[in-house]
């Protein structure tokens, strides 16, 4: 520990003394220590393919049982052979939590493994609007391009892609790839492409999940009031949205759109269970509730019980979170200062604190173990425009949630993301993988992210490499 305590100081006497000579006032910021515990209490040091998908030490008795009920109902494939009933379908987009979220992370999304076409279990949520914002009566939000047998499925995926080279100024090359998406073997009428905004999701990582949901909201809001740095192009502003007839700070989700887990909505929307929240089939009024009737289905009960989906909730909040990596790495230690000089903090915040309560559950059971908590998510949770055009396309996606526009996206947090390789067997990034590694997601950096985007194109290549090292040691 003293060597690694040395070896911070260093580091931090560094970065203080390059942020002078960038000019940046570093008194209101915290840098946390290498050896700095990710997420408190929370956090774990484990280094496998189940680092996202470990309970928090802090976990005991009642607790601890009802984690692992709650890890089984999320892996399990909802059918009638499962100890806890069916429910799936009769279309849907995931046969499980875990079928999108494998180990709590990002299953490998399948229409990018081999190319251009439209086959299989995709993973991925595809969100359909028409370009005035109203949604389709036939199809709802979301295509659920996945059904039971004998069962049609509302439409299924097509993407092909797009290429574009260019350089670094020392002369590397990079390419970047853009997918565009058409939908196919539509269930009812085709809908007219020119009457159609479709944006694509790969699944989310679910680190860090219960400390999110136990943030202290007034440092939140906070951090929007004074998240200006125009010299940098920079205003965060948080999202509000209206959730069970309750105004609230938006936390989850790629447009910080929801104020909870969406473990109900997940239910429902991705499998196509009912619930206490959702009683309806979300296919509701559509032909394939009569071809699920034909089969002798019945939608005249809930599928799914508060309880079990309260277990399923205490899971994702109860996951523990994985500790920093190599910090004591001079490449590591380098590319920390390289992520300061190229202002990526001032979005990617580096600490945020939990309130004093903690966390409460779905059905109202609390978490105080959660609360009072110095976290490192690297991230202000807040929105930001990402949408200038890059590859004629950016990272606009036309799609508004709450008070987030189509080129607004909430700064995802970057603990735990060096361990997705490892974990999932990909990196896939940003909202539907079109960054095929992590420098690809920052050369996507649009909007506020210009300026650091282009700060981190002049560095030379051995700075460049040493930033990604210190991302991967998160």
């Amino acid at each position: 520990m003293r060597q690694i305590f040395f070896s911070t100081l260093m580091l931090a006497a560094a970065f203080c003394s390059s942020c002078q000579e960038e000019g940046l006032d570093v008194t209101d910021i915290e840098v946390p220590k290498g050896w700095a515990l990710s997420a408190g209490t929370s956090t774990l040091f484990t280094n496998s393919s189940v680092s996202f998908d470990t309970e928090a030490n802090w976990l005991s008795g009642t607790y601890r049982t009802r984690f692992f009920r709650g890890d089984k109902l999320y892996d399990d494939v909802r059918t009638s052979s499962n100890n806890y009933g069916g429910g799936l379908g009769p279309v849907y987009a995931g046969y499980s939590c875990g079928s999108c979220h494998r180990n709590a992370g990002r299953t490998k999304p399948g229409i990018w493994e081999g190319g251009s076409g439209s086959y299989g279990f995709s993973s991925m949520l595809i969100y359909v609007t028409r370009k005035n914002g109203a949604f389709f009566p036939d199809y709802g939000r979301v295509i659920h391009d996945q059904s039971i047998y004998g069962v049609q499925a509302e439409g299924k995926l097509k993407v092909d892609f797009n290429y574009e080279t260019g350089s670094f100024p020392d002369g590397e090359k990079y390419e970047l790839c853009y997918p565009k998406y058409t939908i196919t073997d539509w269930y009812a009428c085709e809908i007219n492409p020119d009457d159609l905004f479709c944006t694509v999701r790969i699944p989310l990582r679910h680190v860090g999940m219960g400390q999110m949901m136990a943030l202290d909201r007034n440092e939140i809001e906070a951090l929007a009031a004074k998240s200006n740095y125009p010299e940098y192009g920079i205003s965060g502003k948080a999202n509000y949205i209206t959730e069970r007839g309750i105004r609230q700070l938006g936390l989850s989700g790629n447009k910080a759109q929801h104020a909870d887990l969406t473990v109900e909505l997940g239910f429902s929307s991705d499998m196509g269970v009912t619930n206490s929240r959702y009683p309806e089939e979300i296919c509701e009024g559509q032909l394939q509730m009569s071809q699920g009737s034909m089969m002798g289905l019945s939608y005249d009960q809930l599928e799914v019980s508060t309880e079990d989906m309260e277990d399923v909730d205490l899971y994702m909040h109860s996951l523990g979170v994985p500790a920093r990596r190599n910090v004591n790495d001079p490449k590591v230690q380098r590319g920390e200062e390289m992520f300061y000089q190229a202002k990526c903090h001032l979005c990617h915040v580096t600490t945020l604190h939990t309130r004093p309560r903690g966390a409460s559950l779905l059905n109202g059971t609390e978490l105080p173990w959660l609360g009072g908590q110095t976290i490192h998510p690297y991230s202000d949770y807040l929105l930001h425009d990402m949408g200038s055009e890059i590859m004629g396309v950016g990272l606009n996606d036309n799609y508004v949630s709450g008070l987030a526009r189509g080129n607004e996206w909430r700064t995802t947090p970057l603990w735990g993301i060096g361990l997705q390789q490892k974990v999932n067997g990909h990196t896939y990034f940003l909202h539907d993988g079109r960054a095929r590694n992590l420098q690809e997601a920052i050369l996507w950096h649009g909007g506020e992210g210009e300026a650091s985007k282009n700060l981190f194109k002049k560095m030379n290549k051995e700075d460049r490499e040493a930033l990604i090292s210190f991302l991967n040691s998160l």
